[in-house]
């Protein structure tokens, strides 16, 4: 009988002391303080502050940023931090973090978000100063200019009746949030909490989201820095592509580049199109059994901005692909967009497929909704509001940690592989010289890399003052 290999025999005590576990989460909070986001949000949230010995309000909301990033879904999650004391310090109970989400107003809401942007601020300089800048979104291979800001909608379901959780379009029940984020650094913008019958190409949302969206930009980069847009169909709407027109006025240099439905207008122009070249992949090489085509001057531009374009991509489809009536007809998926960007300014090919990036805000949402705004905790819609803040909150530590900290594999790794390898590693605690001395386990594969991301928070600059 061959005898298979055994686990190594173990003896389980719960005796130990000095050992903590989470260790790479101290980042997470560090970094907050490096940012200047925890003071930004105890002065944001200093009126809710019931005595002076009491929790800083703008601490726990740090605290519930953290445990979002680190994975946690509920606030009784806040128990992990809590308990390990020695590396987090005080943290609120649970009571006490209800309470701060309560107490939490419209006002102080926007208090937060404007404490946001300006720690978005200080990283952005930080990665400036200290790295080659941040990342830049990318296109059929090659650098986008400027910035690209992709909103999107989701649905969040709902098992339990909550305060503006609807029956949904898909026939489910929740809420239906609209999302902004930045595509090349990944960080969440804004967002809006809605309920879940919520039209998806409403355009007062949209632009509610969207100037949220530029509020977070540093002024250096939302003046003068090129700025596109991106949306499915949804955002396409006459309001919602005047206001992006109109923010020109404001010397804030935006062009869109939205989803179009297939209507019956651009069926006809499809058909009369014969000017159809190779579409590209995301690599920039040719896209096998896939045409483009330019169908401006073709399909009646009413209601759009003037200069706007409007380009087609029909290909074999895929298995599993939603077709229409017209698709079937015609053997070929169709799918429109529209665009004010000029010619010029790329080639049909590269224009068609930036827009085509836009689908990578779907892993945005996705990864999003493992770090907070996947599940809602209250009752209270006012309550879920500041959660869902929080949430974007975590998102941008995770992005600003990347951006600031890591290098290589982990610099891109998605959350639940950056929780896994770093985030939740176990290391001792001691305490000689006067020095707390955190110790990882030198077998550890990414100790050195959650040592380094110590060593760079430490040495990133900070304002004078």
């Amino acid at each position: 009988m061959k005898v298979t290999g055994l686990r190594p025999k173990i003896v389980v005590s719960a005796d130990g002391r000095g050992v903590v576990g989470h260790a790479g989460a101290r980042l997470l909070a560090d970094l907050a303080d490096a940012t200047g986001l925890t003071t930004g949000f105890s002065d944001a949230l200093a009126s809710l502050r019931v005595r002076e010995s009491g929790h800083d309000p703008g601490r726990v909301a740090v605290d519930l940023a953290v445990l979002l990033a680190d994975g946690g879904a509920t606030i009784a999650d806040l128990a992990v931090l809590r308990n390990e004391p020695a590396l987090f310090g005080a943290v609120a109970s649970d009571p006490t973090a209800w309470r701060v989400l309560s107490d939490v107003d419209e006002a102080a809401l926007a208090r937060l978000r404007e404490a946001r942007a300006g720690a978005r601020e200080l990283a952005w300089a930080q990665a400036s100063e200290t790295r080659t800048g941040l990342p830049a979104s990318t296109a059929a291979g090659q650098p986008v200019p400027g910035l690209i800001l992709d909103v999107d909608a989701t649905i969040v379901i709902c098992h339990s009746e909550k305060e503006s959780a609807t029956r949904t379009w898909k026939k489910t029940f929740g809420f239906h949030p609209l999302l902004c984020f930045l595509d090349g650094t990944r960080e969440a913008l804004s967002g809006l909490l809605r309920e879940g019958r919520a039209g998806s190409n409403t355009t007062a949302d949209h632009i509610v989201v969207l100037d949220r969206a530029l509020q977070q930009i540093p002024d250096a980069h939302r003046h003068g820095t090129p700025i596109l847009i991106r949306s499915d169909s949804a955002g396409c709407t006459q309001g919602f592509l005047t206001h992006i027109r109109a923010l020109r006025q404001h010397g804030i240099d935006t062009r869109f580049s939205v989803g179009v439905a297939i209507t019956e207008p651009i069926r006809a122009a499809i058909r009369q199109a014969t000017a159809w070249v190779p579409a590209i992949d995301t690599d920039g090489d040719l896209r096998e059994g896939a045409e483009i085509c330019e169908l401006t001057g073709l399909v009646p531009a009413d209601g759009y901005p003037a200069g706007t374009r409007f380009i087609v991509r029909r290909e074999r489809p895929h298995p599993g692909a939603q077709l229409s009536l017209f698709d079937t007809i015609e053997g070929l998926r169709h799918q429109a967009m529209a665009t004010d960007t000029p010619a010029g300014d790329g080639s049909i090919q590269f224009l068609e497929a930036r827009h085509r990036a836009h689908a990578r805000v779907e892993d945005r949402i996705r990864t999003g909704k493992d770090t907070g705004f996947g599940r809602f905790p209250s009752r209270v819609f006012a309550i879920n509001q500041v959660w869902l803040e929080l949430a974007l909150t975590g998102i941008d530590l995770l992005a600003w940690t990347q951006h600031l900290l890591l290098h290589g594999e982990l610099a891109t790794a998605e959350p639940k592989k950056l929780r896994y390898r770093l985030l939740h590693t176990a290391a001792r605690l001691t305490r000689t010289a006067r020095q707390t001395r955190l110790r990882i386990a030198e077998t550890w594969p990414w100790a050195t890399d959650l040592a380094t991301a110590f060593t760079r928070l430490t040495a990133l600059p900070r304002p004078i003052g």
